[in-house]
């Protein structure tokens, strides 16, 4: 604490502002990828999706864009059945992320390459606003898909597929482990 002569120079809610640690603000990046055999997507893990990411970033935006996006960037959520992804980067940085995803032309996992492209649906501040518009989002693909399936079983996995949509947030975060339905 600096003292002026008899007063402080900082009032008692500065004091209280300065002792708390800073809260870093996330951006979520809600993806879908995009590919032309949806029987491929099985293959996809997040790892793929994360070094694929960070290439691509690095590629567009060079060494300090890549260095300045991979702090506190991840993949938080991967749905091998309906092609949906989470991402999570810093706030100041998510648009380094977001920039670089046409640049992903091609997958890589277990030696395997999928060609496909990531078309980012939305852009949130936490995870519960990706979530409600992935709802929404889902809603609208299950009505547009239902037409198009021959048999009942066919629908059925069609509808739990899409509807299944919970997500858990990971306790190395920091964050007390809560699941999102």
């Amino acid at each position: 604490m600096i003292h002026h002569g008899s007063r402080n120079i900082f009032s008692s809610r500065h004091r209280h502002v300065l002792s708390e640690m800073v809260r870093l603000k996330s951006r979520y990046l809600l993806c879908e990828v995009c590919v032309s055999d949806r029987s491929n997507l099985l293959l996809l893990d997040d790892r793929a999706i994360y070094t694929a990411a960070k290439a691509a970033v690095a590629r567009a935006h060079g060494d300090y864009g890549a260095a300045l996006s991979s702090l506190g960037f991840s993949v938080k959520y991967l749905n091998a059945h309906t092609g949906i992804v989470f991402l999570r980067c810093r706030k100041s940085h998510y648009r380094l992320i977001w920039s670089a995803l046409p640049f992903i032309t091609s997958l890589e996992n277990r030696g395997q390459r999928v060609p496909c492209f990531l078309n980012c649906l939305h852009v949130g501040g936490t995870i519960r606003t990706c979530q409600k518009f992935l709802v929404r989002y889902n809603t609208q693909q299950l009505h547009r898909m239902l037409p198009l399936c021959q048999s009942e079983a066919e629908r059925s996995e069609i509808r739990q597929s899409v509807l299944s949509c919970t997500l858990q947030k990971e306790a190395d975060d920091g964050d007390e482990e809560e699941e999102y339905e």
